[in-house]
């Protein structure tokens, strides 16, 4: 029998979306023999404005080593920059709490960005989910390349991203192209039937479903007002279903999030849900007739339903993106024709046989095994430049 010491595998989440992607690979970790899962909650979880939604992982059966408080109660960017701040001094505190022997941090989010910093200032290795991407309108452009050359080993979901890591400088043996993460859930559970989801979410059956998810475009100053009373506009002219799923917490997600409140409160067929279930989510979109906002949802997850996606702004601007995207600017106008795109026959019959670049199987029991047998010793830390 092996007396070999179990590995400390620290994994960060800040959000109900976030985990919704990590927790198939969080139940391979946690059955991993050889690994110690050490789950820590920060961010939205911690929010009750954004639900509470720490108490669902409890209620998944994982046990939380840590919590981390750093959310301001603001919707500025100074409260953004504050909340990095608080999230640096809490996660420096976990960490010495928990001494891991990794840290594994997923995407962009400044709650990530937080993390990163701390784990690279005491000197423990980093691995990072989803980097090479692109979403050139909004901070988290910066924010994930910079954990790119922050973190030591690296997971990236397509073909693309893994040379734009490359293109950074980093080592090629360690960078795996493993595919989405979010797309395990569709090799491991069966969705609901079209009339089990309606009835669900008490829709009308007799009429189609929109599905709406808009974050703020952070590099651009004061425009989600604009932009979403647009996208508001826009719905007016749709008669079918409308389920709105909140916004996060950058800058400017409360103003959004209270517009759809308003907006439901005269409109009955609407629904305004801070969070779905994954399972009632990933329904959702084999239902819907569209999806629109600037969600990477629409770009990692929708292809593989051959849901039309109506793109709006620049937050996604340099994505791999599959046909069933339509990309359209801020206007009602813009956002109306493409709806009206998106809905066609001819659009729906062109995407039929679509396939999701994002999509390259189970990606969960991939990356629990590197980071079961991947070699971590004081000179991981120890990185070079890789010139291509």
């Amino acid at each position: 029998m092996s007396s070999k010491k179990k590995r400390r595998i620290a994994v960060v989440t800040g959000s109900r979306a976030e985990y919704g992607l990590l927790f198939w690979l969080l139940k391979e970790l946690k059955k991993t023999s050889s690994i110690q899962l050490q789950l820590i909650v920060t961010g939205m979880h911690l929010s009750p404005e954004f639900g509470l939604t720490y108490k669902g992982i409890e209620d998944d059966g994982f046990t939380i080593s840590s919590k981390v408080e750093m959310l301001c109660s603001s919707d500025s960017t100074v409260g953004m920059a504050k909340s990095v701040g608080l999230g640096i001094i809490g996660f420096c505190d976990a960490f010495m709490m928990l001494k891991p022997d990794l840290v594994l941090i997923t995407g962009d989010r400044f709650e990530m960005f937080s993390a990163a910093t701390a784990a690279m200032c005491m000197r423990i290795p980093i691995a990072h989910i989803g980097g090479g991407e692109n979403s050139e309108g909004a901070i988290d452009e910066a924010i994930r390349h910079s954990m790119t050359k922050m973190s030591h080993v690296h997971f990236c979901s397509n073909k693309q991203s893994y040379e734009k890591i490359l293109q950074l400088g980093e080592d090629p043996a360690k960078v795996f192209c493993v595919g989405s993460l979010g797309l395990d859930i569709l090799c491991s559970i069966d969705l609901l039937s079209r009339q089990q989801l309606y009835s669900e979410l008490k829709l009308d059956i007799n009429k189609g479903t929109a599905i709406v998810v808009h974050h703020p475009v952070t590099l651009e100053k004061n425009t989600s007002k604009k932009t979403f009373g647009d996208i508001l506009a826009a719905l007016d002219r749709y008669a079918g279903n409308i389920i709105f799923l909140g916004s996060n917490a950058d800058a400017d997600g409360r103003i959004i999030n209270e517009m759809i409140k308003k907006y439901v409160k005269k409109n009955a067929r609407a629904k305004y849900f801070i969070n779905l279930d994954r399972r009632v989510y990933f329904s959702l979109l084999k239902h819907a007739e569209i999806m629109l906002g600037n969600s990477s949802s629409g770009i990692c997850e929708a292809p593989s339903f051959r849901l039309p996606v109506v793109n709006i702004g620049e937050r996604q601007k340099g994505r791999v993106k599959a046909k069933n995207n339509i990309d359209v600017g801020a206007s009602t106008k813009e956002i109306s024709e493409g709806m009206k795109k998106a809905l066609s026959a001819g659009f729906k019959r062109s995407i039929k046989n679509v396939k999701n670049p994002y999509f390259l199987g189970r990606v969960g029991p991939k990356i629990a095994s590197i980071l079961d047998k991947i070699e971590i010793s004081e000179d991981i830390i120890k990185k070079g430049f890789v010139k291509i």
